[in-house]
């Protein structure tokens, strides 16, 4: 018995030492592993270790009076708060584009679909003052909205908002999109057979596929927003304590000089936006997990 198992476990371990021996396009593991690692370096963990040095030169005291005046502090509110309300946006209105994209068809969907990419191409600075001259009061659509509803949009905390859900709308579609092609429609219909209406459908069947690539979405337009600067400068007015963003403000720090203070604002920025991010990821996490222990 000892002999008959032993060519078959040998024959289970050739496999895997030829995949393991076998040349890759790449150079080894650790000539590719010491690149990426010098790469991401360079490019990403350098320059934010920067921030807290260059902000530690100003002192706890220094560095409390930069973060927490009440101007920054109001900045941090319009910022991460209207970052918030253009992802739920996105979120929401981005998964029907995409929706419509994948299940549907129809004249001019390829034309739809390449303009979901044009906030991607588009100079952000161009989109700002497009979005300026459209919402203004003398406007085509800003015009008739503070004619009709009494709204002001541009320069205003909302005119922020549709400034950021214009950048963050390609994130959720195109992060949706793939997921939906996935999903076969055979399955709805079989849920349709069994006597789940449409509610039940998208609750039971739908949501529980997309939920991972959904929150992925939220996650990346929510980022997007909360750093984006040119197509809100324009917008936004840039009035203290009311529609100015935090990016605004490390912008004219460094106008000033204030180096230290600018690296102390976006410290804090750093902070909050690492900290929301891995909340997401310990959702997607969880929910990941949830779908395996169903499986």
């Amino acid at each position: 018995m000892t002999s008959a198992s032993t060519p078959a476990a040998t024959g289970a371990q050739a496999p895997f030492a030829v995949r393991r021996s076998s040349p890759g396009v790449l150079p080894g593991f650790g000539i590719s592993m010491g690149y990426a690692v010098l790469y991401l370096s360079l490019l990403v963990l350098i320059p934010l270790a920067a921030l807290p040095i260059k902000s530690a030169s100003l002192g706890w005291q220094g560095f409390w009076d930069a973060v927490a005046s009440p101007r920054v502090v109001a900045s941090y509110k319009l910022t991460f708060g209207a970052s918030l309300i253009a992802a739920l946006v996105n979120l929401v209105f981005g998964t029907i584009v995409a929706w419509v994209l994948v299940r549907y068809r129809f004249p001019g969907k390829k034309i739809l679909d390449a303009l979901v990419d044009l906030p991607f191409a588009l100079p952000t600075a161009v989109a700002g003052i497009a979005l300026t001259a459209l919402y203004s009061e003398k406007g085509w659509l800003g015009a008739p909205l503070a004619e009709w509803f009494g709204w002001k949009v541009a320069f205003t905390p909302l005119g922020i908002v549709i400034a950021l859900i214009f950048i963050g709308v390609p994130f959720v579609v195109r992060t949706v999109q793939p997921v939906l092609e996935d999903v076969e429609r055979e399955i709805e219909e079989a849920a349709a057979s069994l006597g789940a209406n449409r509610w039940q459908t998208i609750r039971r069947v739908l949501l529980p596929a997309l939920l991972p690539a959904l929150m992925t979405g939220f996650a990346l337009a929510f980022a997007r927003a909360v750093g984006e600067y040119g197509s809100v400068v324009f917008i936004a007015g840039n009035m203290p304590m009311v529609s100015e963003i935090t990016p605004l403000l490390i912008i004219a720090k460094l106008e000033q000089f204030d180096y230290a203070g600018a690296a102390a604002i976006a410290t804090v920025m750093l902070v909050l936006s690492f900290a929301l991010l891995f909340v997401i990821n310990l959702l997607q996490g969880w929910q990941a997990r949830r779908g395996l222990g169903r499986a």
